[in-house]
């Protein structure tokens, strides 16, 4: 089915299809989704591969597609759709095999000429390239329809091609999300993946008490919204819109004595040093209040991510000033990220919990929020033994309050690290202004 022409855009000849498990599930076979899962459900997160032609010789779209059906034999969760516990009205999937969305398309465009566009942080619509290469899809308002994964694939005028993944985060967090692609690498490779997700762990029925909880302190780190029923999008009271630039390590390292001083010690990490310069930069171009809370979202070691674990198991803090943001100096900034973050995930599980899983929670951009994704193993999935030249992520469903991505730099540059800030369209002008100062970005 072709829902796109070369002259409406620069990605064209799109064409949908679906692929599944080469084995059947099982029947009547469920997987619930925890209350840390539910309250993720309004985020979906975005990613993009960029391979040369080089990584494509003697690999066809077909042989990926093949290799996929093996591939969900071992993720086939997320081949599920959605439904609704008929006696509380909880979201819980439905292990049918009906499959991953996978989109085939074209692009006008090298991908260098692409990714010059990409990466040029003046660009009003350089965040909006990689949404292109991503297919825009959210669950609802039909739940027994709406794909939970869709792959992208799509071939640059040189040959090159891009892998785009769109992935509803109440699946598991952006650490599973790339160990799914990684895993289809592997299968592309021939091997069977170091990750699978264990079926008697997805298959543990969650009986939800039917006596109020004691209700503690509500989480900073969320904000209820909707309801939204059926139909899973954040609503937002303003535009969003993303944008990206790559830091290299030498101004990393100018940016650590910056924060620490000339003779500062490393005590300070990268991210944290990241965190309080964007903090205070946000807070200086922004009309009324300061941003007092921010949230903070990390991997968590115990997860369970090395066993193959679908989860949102990522750490997920508040830091609360009682100062001007703007009049702190960095170095107070950034050691109040490291001394003063309080962990809430048991606050948000509780917070659903109390309404059997029921309400609706934005996390990211409820604050202004900081990811540190600087661990996670982005140029893992290869093709034919080549990783690819860029990869990114970003987050959609971001609330007003944005949200500010950390994701490591591609393997064959200079290393450092690519920041990614999903904000208020009608702050992004003055923020890249700020921030190409602060970083020499120009």
């Amino acid at each position: 089915m072709v829902v796109s022409s070369k002259e409406e855009s620069p990605v064209y000849g799109i064409k949908l299809s679906s692929v599944g498990p080469g084995k059947v599930t099982g029947q009547d076979v469920v997987h619930e989704p925890t209350n840390m899962d539910l309250a993720m459900k309004l985020h979906y997160l975005r990613g993009v591969y960029y391979f040369s032609s080089q990584a494509l010789e003697g690999l066809t779209i077909t042989y990926m597609k093949e290799s996929s059906f093996t591939l969900l034999n071992y993720f086939y969760v997320a081949c599920g759709r959605f439904r609704r516990s008929e006696s509380s009205g909880r979201p819980y999937i439905k292990c049918n095999d009906c499959g991953v969305r996978l989109i085939e398309a074209h692009c006008v465009n090298t991908i260098d000429e692409w990714l010059e566009m990409v990466k040029d942080v003046d660009d009003d619509d350089n965040g909006d390239l990689h949404k292109l290469l991503s297919y825009n899809q959210v669950i609802g308002p039909e739940l027994p329809f709406s794909p939970l994964v869709l792959l992208q694939i799509t071939r640059f005028k040189c040959g090159g091609i891009s892998v785009g993944l769109t992935w509803a985060h109440v699946l598991g967090d952006t650490f599973s999300a790339i160990d799914f692609m990684n895993a289809w690498g592997q299968v592309m490779a021939g091997h069977k993946p170091a990750q699978s997700l264990k079926p008697d762990q997805s298959h543990t029925k969650i009986e939800i008490s039917s006596s109020p909880l004691k209700r503690s302190e509500d989480p900073l780190s969320v904000k209820q919204v909707g309801p939204v029923g059926d139909h899973w999008i954040s609503p937002n009271n303003c535009k969003m819109e993303a944008f990206s630039f790559q830091l290299s390590t030498k101004q990393i390292s100018q940016l650590h004595s910056k924060v620490c001083g000339q003779v500062g010690t490393k005590t300070i990490p990268v991210f944290q040093s990241l965190c309080a310069l964007i903090w205070k930069t946000i807070a200086k171009i922004r009309d009324g209040p300061e941003p007092k809370v921010v949230t903070i979202c990390k991997n968590n070691p115990q997860n369970g991510h090395k066993n193959g674990l679908l989860s949102n198991g990522q750490v997920v803090s508040v830091v609360e000033a009682s100062f001007s943001i703007m009049e702190a100096n960095l170095k107070e900034l950034a050691e109040l990220v490291i001394n003063q973050a309080m962990d809430e995930q048991s606050k948000i599980e509780e917070a659903m919990e109390r309404d059997q899983g029921l309400s609706d929670f934005v996390i990211y951009g409820s604050n202004l929020t900081f990811v540190d994704l600087e661990d996670v193993n982005l140029y893992g999935f290869e093709l034919k033994g080549q990783k690819p030249v860029y990869a990114t992520y970003a987050i959609d469903g971001v609330g007003d309050e944005g949200a500010v991505l950390f994701l490591p730099g591609p393997k064959d540059g200079n290393g450092g690290k690519v920041v990614t800030l999903i904000m208020p369209q009608n702050q992004v002008l003055k923020l890249k202004y700020e921030l190409k100062r602060e970083f020499s970005t120009a």
